[in-house]
């Protein structure tokens, strides 16, 4: 699959599964439009895919702190500078929060990681639904976790990640029921914890992948794909997967 002609914003695409993301969708010839809490953060990723051959004019680093309406809205404004249209945002930005016990985070921790994970995934959205309406192609991806199923209990993850992951599952379900008449498709995958291999290592192409392996990224990168390559008739609305 080849994106030269999509234009896509990934949040929290300084570390982790978000450079991940936004190494594979430049790598694929998608215009990203890359967020970090620090623009350093964001201006290092964006040097790693230039590195790859990319075009200066096909990657964009920003500095967004999700947990601040301000620093949101200046995100999307400085993106709307630039074009009129993005037909991919990509919701990946959330804290997590290790600990089985509820006393086991300080009481900011806990709302940082609502606030990065639910709120910051409703202000992004709402910040940049105008540009997605702009489009012929408008797709919505939220990364929750498999902790925003229900029942779920096997992570370590701690409570208020668990909430946080159920208020994204919410959001986006109602948010696919009210933007199909608008074209918006809205794609939610639930992984359990998964393998990260760097993009840019041996590890991505050599990466075992058997039935009794763990999910690895390279998987969940296939899973978006798959699903903002359909034709516009296939709306999928989440991905569900075994935990190993």
């Amino acid at each position: 699959m080849t994106l030269e002609h999509h234009r896509v914003v990934i949040t929290a695409a300084g570390r982790d599964f978000g450079r991940t993301l936004a190494l594979r969708f430049a790598s694929l010839g998608a215009e990203v439009f890359l967020s970090a809490r620090t623009l350093d953060a964001a201006e290092r990723v964006r040097e790693e895919i230039r590195a790859q051959g990319v075009d200066a004019d096909r990657v964009h680093a920003f500095a967004c702190e999700l947990t601040d309406p301000a620093s949101v809205r200046e995100f999307a404004a400085a993106v709307a500078a630039r074009t009129g249209h993005i037909d991919v945002l990509l919701n990946n930005g959330s804290r997590y929060q290790h600990g089985t016990d509820l006393l086991s985070a300080s009481d900011e921790d806990v709302v940082d990681t609502l606030a990065s994970g639910a709120t910051g995934t409703v202000l992004a959205t709402k910040a940049f639904l105008p540009l997605l309406l702009a489009s012929a192609k408008p797709d919505i991806v939220t990364m929750v976790s498999g902790c925003g199923e229900s029942g779920h209990h096997r992570s370590e993850a701690h409570d208020a990640f668990y909430a946080a992951k159920s208020a994204q599952a919410g959001f986006t379900d109602i948010l696919s029921r009210r933007l199909r008449d608008r074209g918006v498709r809205v794609i939610s995958l639930y992984p359990p914890d998964f393998d990260n291999h760097d993009p840019l290592s041996e590890a991505w192409e050599n990466a075992p992948r058997t039935a009794k392996d763990p999910l690895t990224a390279q998987s969940l990168v296939n899973c978006v794909l798959f699903a903002i390559g359909q034709p516009r008739d296939c709306f999928i609305k989440s991905f569900h997967f075994e935990q190993v």
